[in-house]
């Protein structure tokens, strides 16, 4: 197993086998901790009984929020983090026949895997750089001209460990205080 950012290797096997997990992980790794948002694709998919792009996209918005508010929260701000997975459903049903790793099977280039990563739902600029060095890095989704696309410092497509998982910790700390 390449991935080891939970705790929980049944997360991180979910994480590792299903795109689609690895996708909501993604949009909910912000304003929470690392190991907290990459657990979430597993909560959510044992309180629904299932991971389906086209079945959570057409649930009523009411539902979706309640499963993600139920104790324990899936994330630190559960409505609109279950407002952002329905819109990242809706746009993988519709797009890409509900088939999450058609984001970037068959991508030509860099340029075409960024455009498709940034326009999901939940992923900006800085989000979009880590996804493409995950794909990168633990997957081996490396099309022409990837790198130029990829985030050039520690991320968790760098994790294999609790230390390298504390290093991206930092990392990402610092550069949030930068920012300010």
């Amino acid at each position: 197993m390449t991935i080891v950012w939970t705790g929980r290797p049944e997360a991180d096997q979910l994480l590792e086998s299903d795109p689609l997990a690895l996708l909501i992980g993604l949009v909910l790794d912000q304003q929470v901790k690392m190991e907290k948002a990459f657990n979430g694709p597993y909560d959510l998919k044992q309180r629904l009984g299932y991971l389906d792009a086209r079945r959570i996209a057409e649930m009523e918005p009411e539902a979706l929020d309640a499963v993600f508010r139920q104790r324990p929260a899936l994330h630190r701000f559960p409505g609109n983090m279950a407002r952002r997975v329905q819109q990242l459903c809706q746009m993988i049903a519709t797009e890409y026949g509900g088939d999450a790793a058609a984001v970037w099977r068959d991508v030509p280039d860099g340029d075409e895997l960024a455009r498709r990563i940034s326009a999901l739902p939940g992923f900006g600029e800085m989000k979009a750089k880590i996804t493409i060095s995950v794909l990168a890095k633990k997957f081996g989704v490396q099309p022409p001209g990837w790198e130029r696309h990829a985030a050039h410092w520690h991320t968790v497509a760098d994790v294999d460990s609790a230390e390298t998982m504390a290093e991206a910790r930092e990392v990402k700390r610092r550069m949030k205080a930068e920012n300010k």
